[in-house]
């Protein structure tokens, strides 16, 4: 197999041109070119508004050897594709079945990893099918009447269900795990463009299909998946697991469970440190969420504001503050909405989601500062959650219990907003004028002025007077870390900590890769247990 790097052709080229492009570089008749496929597409823009996609293709050939030694390019190369793999029992296992605490990408993706591998993993989800969550979820901001037990936070899918749903991750990765998380997406149902696109995304609405067609291929393996099942607590003996109790009223006997269940299981957190596991209080980072004009970003990206060819266009911003704090773009949303993200009663989160066609008016995204747990104002592991808490708590407050979102021109002065300018807001979920500068400590705030007038250097009306500011944006990441060994199991045999909420990922992409690595783990327990 050749690989061939740097094909460069205008966004509107037809695969016929791309054909024509592979044909001249190797030097090949049509009858020479056995097969080829795109191992990855990014964009030019260097040249705006004339854009350009680069390629890195696969190529079969004729006498490959031959071409190669022909060619003298540097972007040409032989190379051998690294094929994700799963182990597999060679017999069945008399062991209880593994035990899987939420059904976010890390937990899905490790019950399709067992599956695979000849077991029979139970999933627990606390909150709803990913149907019936979508109606909850809907209600909740049409109402503002929250389910504690299912919304943006909890349910199938995960948290990653009500986002822009970004695949891409900055995880290294060895053995093929991302571009298998790929495929198992393209196999559910997604398009087959994500295996090689630079940024792929998919988007709420496609995300819940493609859960739920993940979910039926478990159950079709001989998995199950329960909702509404929430773990409660866990028996412990000899620290080792014995046994897990649903609902305060199930128990389920294993000796081995995955603990998938996201950043904001703040309850489970609480449990878990009761029951004596080895935690850590972790670094996050805390802010708002900005929303800018679609056609800003698109002409500051492209040098157009409606480029047809490519979509709403997302950007990344990063800035070091004065005071040494990180202050940067996350979860950026293009063509996307702000969201009520809440799960506790009492308390308001933001955060930011985009449908498949990113087609609504604004871009939007979290403008966070970076937070240690030297910031929080007491100690302990769940010292970094309290300070959630308290933040969401104030935002509830402050909006009476809808989004509060503020012009940054009034957020700058201190004030509070009276009347929207040329930007409105697209939010799902109520929301209200308010002055949001009283949510963060001023340090924060500070910081974040000076990061955005920073970005404005980069994106020109960036800092616009009229760009909206909204929050609390305070789950960008787990604030614990649930510490596990080289075996991937916590402090108490038999539990492995997952994903994001263990604090061991950051995005479906990388949950999902650490779904597939956990179950790997579990399968080698097994198989040196036979």
């Amino acid at each position: 197999m050749l690989r061939v790097q740097q094909l460069k052709l205008p966004v509107s080229h037809t695969r016929e041109k791309l054909e024509k492009k592979i044909q001249k570089t190797l030097k090949v008749s049509k009858e020479e070119l056995l097969s080829w496929s795109i191992r990855k597409q990014s964009l030019d823009a260097r040249k705006k508004p004339e854009l350009f996609f680069v390629y890195t293709v696969d190529v079969s050939v004729k006498k490959e050897k031959q071409v190669l030694k022909r060619v003298h390019n540097k972007n040409v190369m032989l190379t051998i594709e690294k094929k994700f793999s799963y182990l597999h029992l060679e017999r069945e296992m008399e062991a209880p079945r593994p035990v899987i605490v939420g059904s976010g990408p890390a937990g899905l993706f490790c019950a399709y990893y067992l599956v695979k591998a000849g077991m029979k993993p139970l999933v627990l989800e606390r909150g709803e099918d990913v149907e019936d969550r979508l109606k909850t979820v809907e209600h909740f901001w049409s109402t503002g009447e929250l389910n504690p037990e299912s919304n943006v936070q909890f349910g199938e899918g995960g948290a990653g269900t009500f986002s822009d749903g970004k695949l891409n991750t900055l995880v290294k990765d060895p053995m093929g795990r991302n571009q298998e998380v790929l495929k198992i997406f393209v196999e559910a149902g997604a398009p087959k463009e994500i295996l090689y696109q630079q940024k792929p995304h998919l988007g709420t609405d496609a995300l819940i299909g493609l859960v739920k067609n993940i979910r039926r291929f478990i159950e079709k393996a001989g998995g199950e998946v329960r909702f509404s099942s929430k773990v409660t607590d866990l028996e412990i003996r000899d620290n080792t697991l014995t046994a897990v109790m649903v609902n305060d009223s199930e128990k389920i006997e294993t000796n081995t469970m995955v603990l998938a269940v996201g950043h904001s299981a703040r309850d489970t957190f609480s449990m878990l440190k009761d029951k004596g596991l080895c935690m850590e209080a972790k670094s996050f980072a805390v802010g708002l969420r900005a929303e800018h004009p679609q056609t800003l970003i698109n002409q500051y990206q492209y040098g157009q504001e409606d480029p047809e060819d490519l979509g709403a266009a997302a950007y990344k911003v990063t800035h070091r503050g004065k005071n040494g704090r990180g202050v940067y773009s996350f979860c950026m949303c293009p063509g996307g909405y702000v969201v009520n993200a809440s799960s506790e009663p009492g308390r308001l989160a933001v955060n930011g989601m985009s449908y498949q066609k990113r087609d609504s008016q604004n871009a939007n995204s979290a403008l966070i500062v970076s937070v240690t747990p030297e910031d929080f104002p007491e100690d302990g592991v769940l010292a970094g959650v309290e300070f959630q808490r308290r933040l969401e708590e104030a935002a509830f407050a402050l909006g009476k219990g809808k989004i509060p979102v503020q012009r940054y021109e009034d957020f700058c002065l201190n004030r509070e907003t009276k009347e929207f300018g040329a930007v409105k807001p697209c939010m799902k979920g109520g929301y209200t004028m308010a002055n949001i500068r009283t949510l963060l400590p001023e340090a924060l705030n500070e910081t974040l002025v000076e990061g955005i007038e920073s970005f404005n250097r980069m994106i020109p009306g960036f800092s616009q007077p009229d760009m909206l500011l909204s929050g609390i944006e305070s789950r960008t990441s787990s604030p614990v870390r649930i510490v596990r060994n080289e075996q991937f199991q916590s402090s108490v045999a038999g539990i492995y900590p997952c994903g994001e909420g263990a604090g061991y990922a950051g995005g479906i992409t990388s949950a999902a890769m650490d779904g597939l690595k956990v179950g790997e783990a579990i399968t080698k327990n097994f198989i040196n247990s036979l």
